[in-house]
Protein backbone atom coordinates (compact mmCIF):
# COMPACT_ATOMS: atom_id res chain seq x y z
CA UNK A 1 0.00 0.00 0.00
CA UNK A 2 1.39 3.34 -1.13
CA UNK A 3 1.88 6.02 1.89
CA UNK A 4 -1.02 8.76 1.29
CA UNK A 5 -1.17 11.76 3.23
CA UNK A 6 -4.32 13.17 4.24
CA UNK A 7 -3.79 15.98 2.40
CA UNK A 8 -3.81 14.22 -0.75
CA UNK A 9 -5.93 14.64 -3.63
CA UNK A 10 -6.66 11.56 -6.13
CA UNK A 11 -8.71 13.33 -8.67
CA UNK A 12 -9.40 9.92 -10.39
CA UNK A 13 -6.12 8.74 -11.80
CA UNK A 14 -5.12 5.72 -13.53
CA UNK A 15 -2.75 4.24 -11.12
CA UNK A 16 -0.79 5.11 -7.99
CA UNK A 17 2.16 2.24 -7.10
CA UNK A 18 2.35 0.47 -3.77
CA UNK A 19 5.50 1.99 -3.36
CA UNK A 20 4.87 5.81 -3.76
CA UNK A 21 5.48 8.21 -1.04
CA UNK A 22 2.64 11.04 -1.51
CA UNK A 23 3.23 13.81 1.93
CA UNK A 24 1.50 17.47 1.91
CA UNK A 25 -0.65 19.09 -0.45
CA UNK A 26 -0.51 17.36 -3.44
CA UNK A 27 -3.23 16.74 -6.40
CA UNK A 28 -2.82 14.24 -9.21
CA UNK A 29 -5.14 14.67 -11.75
CA UNK A 30 -7.85 12.57 -13.80
CA UNK A 31 -6.08 9.91 -15.90
CA UNK A 32 -2.33 10.23 -13.86
CA UNK A 33 0.05 7.43 -13.21
CA UNK A 34 2.69 7.59 -10.34
CA UNK A 35 4.90 4.24 -10.89
CA UNK A 36 7.40 2.36 -8.66
CA UNK A 37 9.35 4.16 -5.56
CA UNK A 38 7.92 7.87 -6.25
CA UNK A 39 8.40 10.16 -3.30
CA UNK A 40 6.72 13.59 -3.18
CA UNK A 41 6.57 15.91 -0.61
CA UNK A 42 5.18 18.99 -0.33
CA UNK A 43 5.34 20.51 3.23
CA UNK A 44 4.74 24.12 1.94
CA UNK A 45 3.25 25.35 -1.17
CA UNK A 46 2.01 22.28 -3.21
CA UNK A 47 2.33 20.18 -6.17
CA UNK A 48 -0.23 19.94 -9.12
CA UNK A 49 0.54 16.77 -11.33
CA UNK A 50 -1.84 17.31 -14.61
CA UNK A 51 -3.94 14.91 -16.51
CA UNK A 52 -2.46 11.69 -17.91
CA UNK A 53 0.76 12.74 -16.47
CA UNK A 54 3.33 9.74 -15.71
CA UNK A 55 5.83 10.50 -13.03
CA UNK A 56 7.88 7.73 -13.36
CA UNK A 57 10.29 5.39 -11.40
CA UNK A 58 12.53 6.93 -8.40
CA UNK A 59 11.11 10.06 -9.65
CA UNK A 60 11.77 13.03 -6.65
CA UNK A 61 9.40 15.88 -6.43
CA UNK A 62 9.37 18.43 -4.14
CA UNK A 63 7.91 22.29 -3.59
CA UNK A 64 11.02 24.77 -3.32
CA UNK A 65 11.68 27.65 -0.80
CA UNK A 66 9.23 30.04 -2.47
CA UNK A 67 7.61 28.01 -5.13
CA UNK A 68 4.99 25.00 -5.53
CA UNK A 69 5.92 22.32 -8.35
CA UNK A 70 2.93 22.52 -10.89
CA UNK A 71 3.30 19.66 -13.92
CA UNK A 72 1.13 20.50 -16.78
CA UNK A 73 -1.32 17.66 -18.43
CA UNK A 74 -0.02 14.86 -21.07
CA UNK A 75 3.73 14.96 -19.77
CA UNK A 76 6.19 12.13 -19.31
CA UNK A 77 8.30 13.15 -16.01
CA UNK A 78 10.69 9.83 -17.03
CA UNK A 79 13.00 7.68 -14.81
CA UNK A 80 15.31 9.22 -11.94
CA UNK A 81 13.99 12.52 -12.58
CA UNK A 82 13.90 15.62 -9.69
CA UNK A 83 11.65 18.41 -9.60
CA UNK A 84 12.28 20.73 -7.41
CA UNK A 85 10.09 23.98 -7.20
CA UNK A 86 9.71 24.46 -10.91
CA UNK A 87 6.54 25.23 -13.34
CA UNK A 88 6.77 22.02 -16.29
CA UNK A 89 4.16 23.10 -19.34
CA UNK A 90 1.78 20.68 -20.80
CA UNK A 91 3.03 17.72 -23.03
CA UNK A 92 6.55 18.08 -21.91
CA UNK A 93 8.94 15.02 -21.48
CA UNK A 94 11.76 15.68 -19.00
CA UNK A 95 14.56 12.83 -19.86
CA UNK A 96 16.03 10.70 -17.64
CA UNK A 97 18.05 11.57 -14.49
CA UNK A 98 17.56 15.53 -15.14
CA UNK A 99 16.99 17.90 -12.42
CA UNK A 100 15.10 21.08 -12.86
CA UNK A 101 15.25 22.96 -10.22
CA UNK A 102 13.49 25.78 -7.74
CA UNK A 103 11.82 28.89 -10.05
CA UNK A 104 12.84 27.06 -13.80
CA UNK A 105 9.78 27.24 -15.95
CA UNK A 106 9.94 24.80 -19.10
CA UNK A 107 7.17 26.25 -21.53
CA UNK A 108 4.81 23.35 -23.15
CA UNK A 109 5.48 20.81 -26.07
CA UNK A 110 9.43 21.00 -24.39
CA UNK A 111 12.20 18.30 -23.80
CA UNK A 112 14.79 18.57 -21.65
CA UNK A 113 17.34 15.60 -22.55
CA UNK A 114 18.36 13.15 -19.73
CA UNK A 115 21.15 14.13 -17.23
CA UNK A 116 20.53 17.78 -17.75
CA UNK A 117 20.44 20.22 -14.90
CA UNK A 118 18.15 23.02 -15.58
CA UNK A 119 19.38 25.79 -12.75
CA UNK A 120 17.50 28.02 -10.38
CA UNK A 121 15.10 30.19 -12.32
CA UNK A 122 16.02 29.29 -15.60
CA UNK A 123 12.83 30.03 -18.36
CA UNK A 124 12.27 28.41 -21.18
CA UNK A 125 9.90 29.06 -24.09
CA UNK A 126 7.39 26.24 -25.57
CA UNK A 127 8.69 23.94 -28.15
CA UNK A 128 12.31 23.96 -26.42
CA UNK A 129 14.82 20.94 -26.65
CA UNK A 130 16.99 22.19 -23.62
CA UNK A 131 19.86 19.84 -22.60
CA UNK A 132 23.50 20.49 -21.22
CA UNK A 133 25.12 21.33 -17.61
CA UNK A 134 23.64 23.90 -17.21
CA UNK A 135 20.92 23.36 -19.47
CA UNK A 136 20.53 25.78 -22.05
CA UNK A 137 17.98 25.73 -25.29
CA UNK A 138 19.74 23.76 -28.36
CA UNK A 139 16.70 23.91 -30.43
CA UNK A 140 13.58 24.49 -30.81
CA UNK A 141 10.83 22.52 -32.27
CA UNK A 142 6.98 21.19 -31.36
CA UNK A 143 7.47 18.21 -29.49
CA UNK A 144 3.93 17.93 -28.65
CA UNK A 145 2.41 15.36 -30.64
CA UNK A 146 5.53 12.93 -30.01
CA UNK A 147 5.05 14.04 -25.98
CA UNK A 148 1.52 13.38 -26.14
CA UNK A 149 1.79 10.21 -28.01
CA UNK A 150 4.64 8.86 -24.88
CA UNK A 151 1.82 9.99 -22.17
CA UNK A 152 -1.33 8.43 -23.99
CA UNK A 153 1.11 4.79 -23.89
CA UNK A 154 1.81 5.20 -20.49
CA UNK A 155 -1.75 5.93 -19.05
CA UNK A 156 -2.49 2.65 -21.09
CA UNK A 157 -0.10 0.90 -19.03
CA UNK A 158 -1.45 3.01 -16.21
CA UNK A 159 -4.73 1.27 -16.62
CA UNK A 160 -3.26 -2.10 -17.17
CA UNK A 161 -2.04 -1.61 -14.25
CA UNK A 162 -4.29 -0.52 -12.42
CA UNK A 163 -6.13 -3.94 -13.44
CA UNK A 164 -3.64 -6.10 -12.60
CA UNK A 165 -2.02 -6.64 -16.01
CA UNK A 166 1.78 -5.91 -16.35
CA UNK A 167 1.53 -7.17 -20.49
CA UNK A 168 0.05 -4.88 -23.37
CA UNK A 169 -2.57 -6.95 -25.38
CA UNK A 170 -1.75 -7.84 -28.49
CA UNK A 171 -4.72 -5.72 -29.62
CA UNK A 172 -3.16 -2.73 -27.79
CA UNK A 173 0.28 -2.85 -29.41
CA UNK A 174 -1.62 -3.11 -32.64
CA UNK A 175 -3.43 -0.11 -31.96
CA UNK A 176 -0.08 1.32 -30.79
CA UNK A 177 1.57 0.72 -34.15
CA UNK A 178 -1.38 1.82 -36.15
CA UNK A 179 -1.40 5.20 -34.07
CA UNK A 180 2.42 4.97 -34.84
CA UNK A 181 2.79 5.01 -38.49
CA UNK A 182 -0.70 7.24 -38.78
CA UNK A 183 1.38 10.01 -36.88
Amino acid sequence: MPHIGPAVTLADPAFIHETAWLYGKVWIGPGASVWPNVVMRAEMFEIRIGARTNIQDFVMIHVGDTSPTLVGEDCSITHHVTLHGCTIGDRCLIGINATVMDGAVIGANSIVAGHSIVTQGAVFPDNAIIAGVPAKLVRTRDNGAANLANARFYEMNARNYAEGRDRMSEDQIAALAAARSAG
